[in-house]
């Protein structure tokens, strides 16, 4: 076992109850949505089951939480890219598409913080006192954002990718996808050099 696996925790179990309480039993307390979102936050891994089949329920409860953000206030997904997840459903790109997302996920986090570096770096001495605070926040955002969609990606999953066979037109829209993802990726770069 290496040294990475053996220090982090174990995921804490939490049960659903049919009356839809949630039960942490690492804690022996009840919890609510937003302590499992504060749990998401704070990089706390969990799996939800049902208390009475024993089934996983982990990736609805998740689902819960998004739709619970976005009533509060917290639009982050445009009422475009809801529509346009929806339509996927059904079609062969779903078996492609959470690992499609994770890694998008992955590298967004990764550029803001590269922007965010560039930025302190060059504009640090004449930002004015509170702006490293509003940087840190949108930081957080985001960084939440990539944990609430990174657990719908599981390993078992990469065999059905293996085995899917996409459709055409789902050749296409990756392609485009693909191409959207190398243009934000070269338009960063030259940020990056001119900021040298």
């Amino acid at each position: 076992m290496n040294e990475s696996a053996a220090s982090k925790p174990q995921p804490v179990v939490v049960k659903k109850y049919a009356n839809r309480r949630l039960y942490n039993t690492e804690s022996s307390t009840y919890i609510t949505l937003d302590n499992l979102a504060e749990m998401v936050r704070k990089d706390r891994d969990f799996v939800v089951y049902d208390a009475k089949s024993g089934e996983d329920i982990t990736r609805g409860v998740l689902t819960q939480i998004i739709v619970e953000e976005e009533g509060k206030g917290n639009a982050l997904l445009p009422t475009n890219f809801l529509r346009q997840l929806i339509g996927v459903y059904g079609s062969n790109v779903p078996n492609m598409l959470p690992r499609y997302f994770e890694q998008a996920m992955e590298n967004f986090a990764r550029q803001q913080e590269t922007v965010r570096e560039t930025m302190s770096k060059t504009l640090g001495p004449f930002m004015p006192p509170g702006m490293e605070e509003v940087g840190r926040k949108n930081m957080e955002m985001m960084e939440r954002a990539m944990a609430l969609f990174s657990p719908f990606y599981r390993e078992g999953e990469e065999k059905q990718e293996a085995a899917a066979a996409p459709a055409p037109e789902a050749h296409e829209e990756i392609a485009g996808l693909r191409a959207e993802v190398e243009r934000l990726q070269k338009e960063l770069a030259a940020l990056r050099g001119k900021t040298k």
